[in-house]
């Protein structure tokens, strides 16, 4: 579907995907993802650019908004480096107009070219979940961004049009519990629990890449395999029965060595652990920023789906202030999803948020 002349389409290049949303006249038409694992290669880039250029033949008509977490992966040696060569390779690859790229940079506005990108990559770096948060702050008026994807989960609170937050950093968001690196699909399982119970003993795991957080939601029934891009850990297939190994080998046992039945149990153990993390680290967010309980929790991300269970572990822990008992979908509730778009796309407008959002919020501030 070729964008018309007033069209933007919103970029989010992560280290693992690039997501891409398109927008005309202010409503989500068509959003994407493809595999790219930076940090084997800028090739990969190239070819998640030139797949978005097959999908939309006419992207050199449009304007483009610009967010990335991708500077992280170990391609490059630094941050800056990493900001300053994804920039370059966007502005080499994509066919677009003069002064039509524009990187999102936070609070410093704006970035249209290499020196601005420069001068302030510092704002430019892993700033997604800004925009995403900022967008969601635009439709309520409290609440709490809760976008769990493939790698990390952002927690942020957001009220009275705003960022409540004063971090804008990853290593801040580290320190304030706002960034969560816990993911449905690539953590490593034995990253989620030093010890497990099952079986009726509490064991110690095997800390190897044995398995993955996909693993586990995936035998749990959960995970939608159109978000499950990665080979598994051992590069063997994803079915059931594979799945079921990568989990036993975390234990120290085969696939035959139990029951399915026990397996599933195994994997909502490990479900439980991670819900158990992450629900804690929301738990402190929500008390550092006093949400009250008509606060609203906007869930985004491929595993969105935990959701419910990340503010019921809020709730019940020591110290629990005030916990939201509200919730809507970003794809639904916040992305202005056109009615002519395809079925399926306010689902992959939540999974992709930060393109959306970066789009929408480019289109508001150049209307």
């Amino acid at each position: 579907m070729p964008p018309p002349e007033r069209s933007t389409i919103g970029w989010d290049i992560g280290g693992a995907h690039v997501k891409a949303c398109l927008l005309q006249g202010g409503e989500v038409v068509d959003v994407a993802q493809w595999g790219c694992p930076l940090w084997q290669g800028l090739d990969h880039l190239a070819r998640a650019l030139q797949a978005a250029s097959a999908r939309w033949p006419g992207l050199a008509a449009a304007q483009h908004a610009v967010t990335m977490t991708g500077e992280m992966v170990d391609l490059f040696p630094d941050r800056e480096a990493g900001v300053r060569g994804i920039a370059s390779a966007l502005a080499a690859s994509l066919p677009v107009q003069p002064d039509a790229l524009h990187f999102f940079a936070g609070d410093a506005g704006w970035c249209a070219t290499a020196a601005d990108v420069a001068r302030h990559w510092e704002h430019i770096a892993s700033a997604n979940w800004l925009a995403t948060a900022r967008h969601a702050a635009l439709v309520f008026p409290e609440g709490v961004l809760v976008d769990s994807g493939s790698t990390t989960t952002d927690l942020i609170a957001f009220g009275n049009q705003r960022v409540l937050t004063t971090s804008r950093s990853d290593a801040e968001r580290l320190v304030s519990g706002e960034l969560a690196y816990h993911g449905v699909v690539r953590t490593p399982v034995c990253a989620l629990a030093q010890r497990i119970e099952w079986r009726g003993h509490a064991r110690h795991v095997m800390n190897e890449f044995f398995a993955t957080a996909a693993d586990v939601y995936r035998l749990c029934g959960e995970l939608d395999p159109a978000h499950d891009l990665y080979p598994s850990a051992d590069n063997a297939d994803k079915s059931l029965a594979a799945t079921r190994q990568r989990l036993a080998r975390m234990v120290g046992l085969d696939e035959r060595d139990a029951s399915a039945e026990e397996w599933l149990e195994l994997a909502r153990t490990w479900r439980a652990a991670q819900v158990g993390a992450i629900g804690a680290q929301l738990r402190r967010v929500l008390a550092a920023h006093a949400l009250s309980r008509d606060a609203v929790v906007v869930s985004a991300g491929c595993g969105a789906f935990l959701v419910p269970d990340l503010a019921a572990v809020a709730a019940a822990g020591e110290g629990a202030g005030a916990v939201p008992r509200r919730f809507a979908a970003y794809g639904a509730n916040v992305a202005n999803v056109a009615h002519h778009a395809a079925v399926g796309t306010a689902t992959w407008a939540q999974v992709c948020a930060p393109s959306v959002a970066v789009a929408a919020l480019f289109e508001r501030e150049h209307d």
